[in-house]
């Protein structure tokens, strides 16, 4: 998806946009002033010369006839100054020519409007089907992933009910799976560690067994004993450090060292060098590796195993349906394909093991052409052996050392 493309194409429309929306208010505001000048300037004429006085004191009418004699039907003063002074307001608002000026800006606006459907259309493939293979999926371990996610992500009851609706098995150890951690990270939020405390001391070798460290429980101990001493003052700080921080005196050396040094501040540690232990990123922090140590306990993912696949597919799709419409065009069936003929760009996020690519053919190895260990220590790809080899086990010279080797005494090797 050339999210890139769509996004620049939205910011000239509205740049056009703005650009017709203040040409048009110019223009309207323009055709008021002339329109307000010109009422102001009839009832001006109204009030000055709606009557005359003659040298009897007695009012007449400007431009008509003392008399009653004939002819009435002759406009008199003041409808010709009005009739005049319309005559050059129309005049004066013709010259201006408002629909030309907004109308230019409103064809700028409606070509970017008709670019930016087209990159629209293009980028949002309405129909992603031609980009599937037709492969037979479980709708039971489909509904499972999805029930996962639902638990994994702290949406109980949207998982109970997508359970019972899609009757997913074994959803109760599912649940079970996350419910400890999340009501652990609910009491992590309301600043009560205890929980957490409690957890990883009781799982301390479990996770060391995992891979896990010390640092989780330390992150723990730390933000609590910055709690006690806010709380409690310098004494009670003092004696949580004493028993707590003596398995942590060689792993956390420094940061126990900090610890004390913040003891010299207590009622002005926000304005002190150690300001940074009250950081509320150190919360998020430890949620995170809470986190972390506890899906690794539960042999899951950090991630949901749906959320990646999603994403990654999402970032697959554009190069997918790019190549299904090509190789339409040339009358051939991707889908039948043993392995993708293009090369799929995913973000450094997404690639979870090292990928070997053939320093002679660059190509990257596959099932059907696995990476080959060579007697010299050098590898290559099981295709490129064959073809040094010539299809047999004759003797070939490595390309990188003045080793012989034959394609007998190559082995695949995995990483």
């Amino acid at each position: 998806m050339d999210l890139p493309s769509v996004k620049d194409a939205f910011e000239r429309v509205v740049k056009k946009q703005k650009t017709a929306y203040f040409k048009a208010s110019e223009v309207i505001d323009k055709m008021l002033l002339e329109i307000e000048q010109t009422k102001q300037g009839m009832m001006m004429m109204d009030t000055t010369g709606a009557v005359g006085v003659d040298g009897n004191g007695l009012g007449e009418r400007e431009g008509g006839g003392g008399g009653g004699g004939g002819g009435g039907e002759a406009p008199t003063g003041f409808e010709s100054n009005h009739r005049t002074a319309l005559l050059e307001l129309n005049t004066r608002l013709s010259n201006m020519a408002p629909v030309g000026q907004i109308s230019a800006a409103q064809k700028e606006l409606n070509a970017a409007l008709s670019k930016y459907g087209k990159v629209v259309d293009k980028a949002f493939c309405p129909d992603i089907s031609k980009s599937c293979r037709d492969l037979d999926f479980d709708p039971a371990l489909i509904n499972q992933a999805i029930a996962q996610h639902f638990y994994r992500e702290g949406l109980f009851e949207l998982g109970d009910c997508f359970v019972s609706e899609a009757n997913v098995p074994a959803a109760d150890a599912l649940k079970d799976q996350f419910l400890e951690m999340y009501q652990i990270l609910e009491q992590v939020r309301h600043r009560n560690l205890q929980p957490a405390l409690d957890w990883a001391t009781r799982h301390r070798e479990e996770l060391s067994q995992k891979g896990g460290s010390c640092s989780l429980e330390f992150q723990l101990h730390q933000l609590q004993f910055i709690h006690v001493f806010q709380k409690q003052g310098q004494r009670a700080a003092l004696d949580y450090a004493r028993a707590n921080f003596r398995a942590f005196g060689v792993s956390h050396f420094e940061e126990i060292k900090r610890l004390m040094g913040c003891m010299l501040f207590p009622r002005k540690l926000d304005t002190s060098p150690y300001a940074d232990f009250l950081s509320p990123s150190l919360w998020d922090e430890v949620a995170t590796q809470l986190t972390r140590e506890c899906c690794n306990l539960l042999g899951q993912s950090w991630e949901s195993p749906l959320y990646v696949t999603i994403s990654a597919g999402s970032m697959a799709l554009p190069t997918l349906l790019k190549l299904a419409r090509v190789m339409a065009n040339k009358k051939a069936e991707w889908a039948t394909c043993k392995q993708l003929p293009v090369e799929i760009e995913l973000e450094k996020e997404f690639q979870f093991h090292s990928i070997f690519a053939c320093p002679v053919s660059r190509d990257q190895s596959t099932a059907d052409n696995p990476p080959m260990l060579m007697p010299c220590g050098h590898v290559l790809c099981k295709q490129s052996i064959n073809k040094l080899a010539k299809g047999s086990d004759r003797t070939f010279k490595c390309p990188y050392c003045p080793m012989e080797s034959r394609s007998s005494q190559c082995r695949e090797i995995r990483f």
